[in-house]
């Protein structure tokens, strides 16, 4: 079941997006690790694999599809991160960034009436606002808790526990 070139471009760069994600999300592990936040870093890590998961599913209904995925380039993170609130709000942004990316996929998907990528698409939908959500519950518990160090410290052992 080929793919028409204007979906396949889409989708190749989403596949790029998400193994940036995967660094994005590395990168802030190595910050939080940096804090002596353990448990944060633990879960920015699982996220990182989480976004290769993605990428992954993306190459896959590709190849499925009798394409070949391309990677694009992908550019080293640039973070200016020193606090965990910091680390979430980078978080945040990024994350907000691939749900804009998602939807455009979704209006494309429509747009050329590619009903073979509605499946897929709609997954990553849900998932996006299920990633944003977790994200910003736990940027609000950072922020009530201030500079509360044992505030800080208690949601870091909970993620920990992911």
């Amino acid at each position: 079941m080929a793919i028409n070139e204007k979906i396949a471009t889409a989708f190749n760069n989403q596949v790029t997006a998400e193994l940036e994600a995967s660094l994005v999300y590395l990168q802030l592990s190595y910050v939080l690790d940096d804090l002596g936040l353990v448990g944060m870093r633990d879960w920015m890590k699982a996220q990182s694999e989480e976004e290769l998961v993605h990428a992954h599913k993306f190459s896959q209904h590709l190849l499925d599809r009798d394409y070949v995925p391309q990677i694009g380039d992908i550019a080293p993170p640039k973070l200016d991160v020193t606090s965990a609130v910091e680390a979430f709000e980078a978080s945040l942004a990024h994350e907000q960034k691939i749900s804009a990316m998602i939807r455009e996929l979704a209006a494309i998907q429509d747009a050329e009436k590619d009903y073979d990528s509605r499946q897929l698409i709609d997954w990553f939908l849900n998932e996006q606002i299920e990633e944003e959500s977790t994200v910003q519950e736990i940027l609000d518990r950072l922020r009530i808790a201030g500079n509360s160090g044992s505030g800080i410290l208690r949601i870091d052992s909970e993620l920990g526990s992911r």
